[in-house]
C-alpha cells in the first residue's frame, strides 16, 4: 500500500514565486533588448537626429563654407550618431585651400570644424599653387590676386625650388628687383626672368653666390643708357652681358 508523502508547508508558494521571478526576469530582459534597439533605430534615423549644425571657425578667406557643408552631406548624408568624424575630415581637408582641418561632434545635431587655410606664395607649373612649406595644391585664384611668380620644376622638387626662390629673391630684392618666373631644368640648372624681362642664367652650381655677384655688379651694368636682356652668369669669374636693341626697346615702350 503506497503511503502519500506530505509536502513541507510552503514549498509549493516557493516554487510559484521562484517560477514568477525567472519569469519576471525574462520579460525585462527583453524589454530592455527591445528599447535599446528601438533606441538605437531612432539615434541612426536622421530625420530624429539630423546633423544640422555644422559650425566653421578658423582664418580663412578663400575657403567657401557652404561648398565645404554641402560636400559634408553629400559625402556622410546620415545621423549624427553614424556620422564618422574620420571620414569627414578626409572630406573637409580634400577641399580647394583648406590645408589641414580639425573635426568634432558635439550633442546633439553639430559638427565643429577648424580650419587652416593654405597660403599660396607661388604659382606651379602653371596648374597648381605652392604653399609656405613647399607643398602643391590645386586651387584658383581670385581675379587681381593672382600677381604670384611663376615657378616651373619637375614633379618633387616644389620644395627644393622654393627655398631656391626665397634665397635668391632675398638677395635680388636689395636692389629693388623681384622675380617673375624662376625655372628649375631637368638637371637641376637654374634661370630666372626678372620683372621686366631680364633674364638670368645661373647653372647648376653655385647659383646663391652668381645671384650675388650679379646683385654687386648690378648697379655698374644700370649706369649707362643701354638696357640689360639677358645676363649669364655660369662662369666662375665674370659673366656675359647681352644689351637689347633700340628696336627691341621701342616695341617695348609701344606694348606698355
Amino acid at each position: 500500500m503506497n503511503e502519500l508523502v506530505p509536502t513541507p508547508e510552503g514549498s509549493e508558494d516557493k516554487e510559484k514565486s521562484a517560477v514568477s521571478g525567472v519569469i519576471f526576469f525574462v520579460l525585462l530582459l527583453l524589454v530592455l533588448v527591445f528599447a535599446g534597439f528601438k533606441s538605437y533605430q531612432w539615434l541612426k534615423d536622421e530625420q530624429r537626429l539630423p546633423v544640422q549644425n555644422i559650425v566653421i571657425s578658423g582664418e580663412r578667406q578663400f575657403v567657401d563654407d557652404d561648398k565645404l557643408r554641402a560636400a559634408v552631406h553629400k559625402a556622410l548624408p546620415g545621423s549624427f550618431f553614424d556620422l564618422d568624424v574620420d571620414v569627414a575630415h578626409e572630406v573637409i581637408e580634400a577641399r580647394p585651400w583648406v590645408y589641414k582641418a580639425s573635426v568634432r561632434k558635439e550633442w546633439p545635431n553639430t559638427l565643429r570644424v577648424y580650419v587652416t587655410e593654405q597660403q599660396a606664395v607661388a604659382r606651379w607649373n602653371d596648374d597648381l599653387l605652392l604653399n609656405t612649406h613647399g607643398g602643391s595644391f590645386q586651387a584658383v585664384l581670385p581675379e587681381g590676386q593672382d600677381n604670384l611668380p611663376l615657378l616651373y620644376g619637375p614633379g618633387g622638387s616644389e620644395q627644393t625650388a622654393l627655398q631656391g626662390y626665397r634665397a635668391m629673391q632675398s638677395l635680388l630684392g636689395k636692389e629693388g628687383l623681384a622675380i617673375e618666373q624662376m625655372l628649375l631644368s631637368e638637371r637641376f640648372a637654374w634661370r630666372l626672368t626678372l620683372v621686366g624681362g631680364l633674364t638670368l642664367n645661373l647653372g647648376r652650381t653655385e647659383f646663391i653666390d652668381r645671384v650675388q655677384r650679379f646683385v654687386d655688379l648690378y648697379p655698374l651694368l644700370t649706369n649707362n643708357e643701354r638696357y640689360l636682356d639677358y645676363v649669364d652668369l655660369r662662369y666662375d669669374t665674370g659673366m656675359a652681358v647681352g644689351w637689347k636693341s633700340d628696336l627691341e626697346r621701342s616695341k617695348e615702350n609701344n606694348d606698355v
